[in-house]
């Protein structure tokens, strides 16, 4: 199955290669213009984090919040916020991280990776609402609804296994404990600062590189399933389910393309002919919770080095959807229709849209570059290392 799968993509490739090419060019500047820059600085800067002992630092912390409500440890309160502030695949690519350096257990990483893969506001704000739909007012409601529900999820995943006892001794909170902790980590790590900061970068582009692989594949392999009707044939059982929901059914076809790819989903749902904005908001809610196939194997793909398993996530995506399409229904009319209706947004709301959107902006217009110096200076750095080693 797997070489007659390889077989038809080689051959679509060569049967329709412009299209292949226009696909193959728009996944990777999306990877270099938005999702290279915006992730590389979290990366690194978690890597570093994780090497002085910082993540120790915040696991003491946050023992008694994150052990109450989600059932993981503290350290999963740095994986938490890191994954909103940065966006998905870094849920995953962070508790892999704890995993390997034996500061979660497994069953804690499966709970911990369900609702830390989350979009972040650059994208709902920024790409999606004001990119696409030019709608600041529908950027807040989805973020809303978006993290809220993946808070839900996490609620519900504490009980993920709950009779599996850790192992692990619980961390009482005590500031003295978190320096010392702090301490001891920096003590054992002998690399010097130099060595700590370079494979910082490496782990970090590596990662970086690995994403946009599964991008650009999955830009190619969805002009590929158009090219040859497959999506057409899966529209309409997405259509039959859309039927029964009693939603609009021509928007089966872009929301089949989001399921696949989140920002071509999300696209063609602007593009669609469809006037009500709950109904697009609705099917926008579930694709972002869902993640999309695309991101679903990156994080398959970093999942795969650790014993940590990809189907509590998966099921936990579903859940999430579910959770967010809801919550759009309910905080509709409360966040939507009612700051529509005034002259202006409040100012907490109009400072988060601006801010995301002159962030998309700038990395649309200097991301490129930033990315080409990047891979140079990964380029100097493994060649250092492989002439040194």
């Amino acid at each position: 199955m797997y070489a007659l799968f390889a077989l038809f993509i080689a051959s679509s490739i060569i049967i329709f290669p412009q299209s292949v090419l226009e696909a193959s060019k728009r996944g990777i500047e999306m990877w270099a213009s938005v999702v290279f820059p915006s992730l590389l600085p979290f990366f690194i800067v978690a890597e570093l984090f994780i090497a002085f002992g910082v993540v120790h630092f915040i696991g003491v912390l946050f023992e008694p919040v994150m052990r109450p409500l989600f059932n993981v440890p503290g350290v999963g309160g740095f994986v938490w916020a890191m994954g909103m502030a940065s966006g998905y695949p870094s849920g995953a690519k962070f508790t892999v991280r704890l995993r390997q350096e034996n500061q979660l257990s497994k069953i804690e990483a499966e709970r911990l990776v369900s609702f830390t893969n989350a979009s972040n506001p650059l994208f709902i704000i920024g790409a999606v609402s004001i990119g696409f739909f030019h709608n600041q007012q529908l950027g807040i409601l989805l973020a809303i609804t978006h993290y809220f529900s993946n808070f839900l999820v996490g609620i519900c995943m504490r009980f993920y296994k709950r009779d599996i006892r850790s192992t692990r001794k619980k961390e009482p909170f005590s500031i003295k404990k978190a320096f010392q902790k702090l301490y001891e980590t920096r003590m054992n790590d002998n690399r010097p600062l130099g060595k700590i900061l370079g494979d910082a970068i490496i782990h970090s582009i590596n990662t970086l590189l690995l994403i946009g692989g599964f991008i650009t594949l999955f830009s190619v392999l969805t002009r590929i399933f158009q090219e040859v009707n497959i999506l057409a044939v899966f529209a309409k059982f997405i259509a039959f389910i859309l039927q029964f929901f009693q939603l609009p059914t021509e928007l089966a076809p872009s929301f089949l393309s989001g399921l696949f790819e989140i920002t071509l989903g999300a696209q063609e749902i602007a593009l669609a002919e469809n006037d009500s904005i709950l109904i697009q908001a609705i099917l926008l809610s579930f694709i972002l919770a869902f993640n999309g196939l695309s991101v679903q194997a990156q994080v398959a793909s970093l999942l795969a080095e650790t014993d940590i398993r990809f189907f509590p996530y998966f099921c936990a995506r579903l859940l999430h959807g579910l959770f967010a399409s809801i919550l759009v229904i309910l905080l509709y009319k409360p966040v939507y229709v009612t700051t529509s209706s005034q002259t202006a947004f409040p100012v907490w709301s109009q400072h988060i849209a601006d801010q995301a959107n002159n962030l998309y902006v700038i990395f649309q217009n200097t991301g490129i570059i930033i990315t080409i110096i990047s891979l140079m200076l990964f380029l100097v750095l493994v060649i250092n290392k492989k002439t040194y080693s």
